[in-house]
């Protein structure tokens, strides 16, 4: 097939699934599904932050570049991995719905960012701190996150129905190894990013390749020394300081499945023996507070894929793109009627 015409199918075929992905995870086929707006309801809680992301509401932007080495590119016909540099712009956040929360107590961290911003070359990446999902299901998931709420009388979580999660979900165990094991870094230039679903590399003779990838810090020291533990914006604060004085580099690492590989199943981790390519190292050299800043109206969904790469059957991987869209209206209009609402009063 020519290449012209492959990268064409290849577009118009992503274009299918990611809208076929969205009506199923809206409810469009089943009444009785989780939908996204029951989602995310779940995830904004009983007060939501107005104008602000559902998850992941707190977080700095980030601009720089992405450094490909060519390395991919007999796998993938996507420009971004072609051997050459690409600006980027992208996200630090922490996990949870407050926007003020203190970036030390939260479980999870995060890194998004977007290469090729507004072409059809585009991708978007959502990364976050553990290598696997607890569960393989948006069900699931949903159920999980329902677990882990706190009770809206006494706003603590109940261990008893954390545990009872958990013990009706066996295949939750590698990521539990992982939660058990991890030791959170005193930067965000210190931990490494994973992209936890796989996807698919598609090169110009229509082979297609499952991939998961991880941003590897590179050379990255993790000096307690540079973190004033008593301040909300402490993770913050760390970055700006190593932003002043160098750029912060990640590689970006794929991992190239196996036959045998499930990448359908986001609770399996790879074995180690696996084949690894070095794609190419970001490289952040500013920061930028999210109010004023590109990142901070962005929604990183990650099924915005160029062409030369495309989304697996992975259920939770494509429902996550209705959940994004759905976040990202609220908190748009959200934002659109506070606007309306300075103008009207003046533009206090």
């Amino acid at each position: 097939m020519p290449a012209i015409l492959y990268r064409g199918s290849l577009l118009l075929g992503s274009m299918a699934v990611f809208a076929t992905a969205t009506l199923y995870f809206a409810g469009a086929f089943n009444r009785d599904a989780v939908t996204a707006p029951k989602f995310v309801d779940l995830q904004q809680g009983d007060t939501p932050h107005a104008g602000f992301r559902r998850a992941h509401a707190k977080g700095i932007c980030i601009t720089g570049n992405f450094e490909s080495i060519g390395a991919l590119s007999s796998y993938s016909i996507a420009e971004v991995f072609k051997k050459g540099s690409t600006p980027f712009y992208g996200r630090f956040s922490i996990a949870g719905n407050n926007p003020t929360a203190p970036d030390l107590k939260a479980p999870v961290r995060s890194l998004a960012f977007a290469v090729n911003s507004g072409t059809v070359d585009e991708w978007r990446v959502a990364m976050n701190t553990p290598p696997v999902m607890a569960v393989a299901t948006p069900e699931a998931f949903f159920q999980q996150l329902q677990a882990l709420s706190p009770d809206p009388i006494t706003k603590q979580r109940d261990p008893e129905k954390i545990t009872a999660f958990f013990k009706a979900h066996p295949e939750s165990k590698a990521f539990n190894d992982w939660k058990a094991d991890y030791v959170p870094a005193n930067s965000f230039a210190a931990e490494r990013y994973h992209s936890i679903n796989a996807f698919y590399l598609h090169n110009e003779l229509g082979d297609k390749q499952a991939v998961r990838w991880v941003a590897r810090p590179h050379k990255a020291t993790n000096n307690a020394a540079m973190l004033d533990t008593s301040s909300a914006n402490a993770l913050q604060q760390e970055l700006a300081s190593r932003l002043d004085q160098n750029a912060v580099k990640f590689d970006l690492i794929f991992t190239l499945a196996a036959s045998n590989d499930d990448e359908n199943n986001p609770t399996i981790p790879w074995p180690s023996d696996r084949q690894t390519i070095n794609a190419g190292t970001l490289s952040i050299v500013s920061w930028h507070n999210q109010e004023n800043a590109a990142c901070g109206d962005a929604n990183f969904d990650p099924l915005v894929l160029p062409q030369g790469m495309s989304a697996t059957a992975d259920p939770i991987l494509r429902a996550r793109g209705a959940v994004y869209a759905q976040s990202y209206r609220r908190r748009a209009k959200e934002t659109l009627l506070g606007a309306k609402v300075s103008a009207t009063n003046g533009g206090e």
